[in-house]
């Protein structure tokens, strides 16, 4: 147990049978009272905050945290599974943990989990992923990295605006965080 004193931004702790990572973290000292320790939580599990004080002498159970490389395997309608490449069990992670990353997913792919008492909380995405180019319009001799450019559908799903040089059946570099064309892949 840590007191409430301890807490920091980004520590994760167990409130109600929940895991919570600490978003911002106030200690508020008030005329003639205790202090409060307010806290912005965010559930692990479904990404939604929520604010709560408590007492200064207030006890909370940490929880660790960890990082585990695994391999996307396939999704069944809403569940997405994942084999852990140390000890090869299979995590399931619904559609709400795996939120917009889905759009960057593809069979095979390595990644890493972000796992909370042996239990699956979200993904963590690699910053740049390789995908093929499945529908844009065709690119023309003379067009360059700098004139302009155009909506590419990706295998994924996903449409990018890449350059016109850009055609059917390249593979092309994205940042998972902006969504943007970052190179061609050679």
């Amino acid at each position: 147990m840590i007191d409430a004193g301890e807490l920091r931004k980004g520590i994760a702790i167990e409130l109600d049978g929940n895991i919570y990572q600490i978003v911002e973290y106030q200690h508020v000292k008030m005329q003639q009272r205790k202090p409060v320790i307010k806290l912005k939580l965010r559930d692990v599990r479904t990404g939604n905050i929520t604010e709560r004080n408590f007492q200064s002498n207030d006890k909370f159970k940490p929880v660790v945290l960890e990082l585990r490389p695994v391999q996307y395997l396939y999704n069944e309608s809403d569940l997405y599974y994942f084999m852990d490449t140390k000890n090869y069990e299979q995590m399931v992670l619904t559609a709400n943990q795996v939120g917009d990353s889905l759009h960057y997913l593809k069979e095979g792919m390595n990644l890493e989990i972000l796992t909370g008492k042996d239990v699956a909380i979200s993904m963590e995405l690699p910053a740049m992923v390789e995908l093929q180019v499945v529908e844009t319009e065709p690119g023309f001799k003379g067009d360059t990295a700098t004139g302009g450019s155009k909506p590419a559908k990706l295998e994924t799903g996903i449409n990018v605006q890449v350059p016109l040089f850009i055609n059917v059946g390249d593979i092309i570099k994205v940042d998972t965080r902006s969504g943007e064309y970052l190179e061609k892949a050679s």
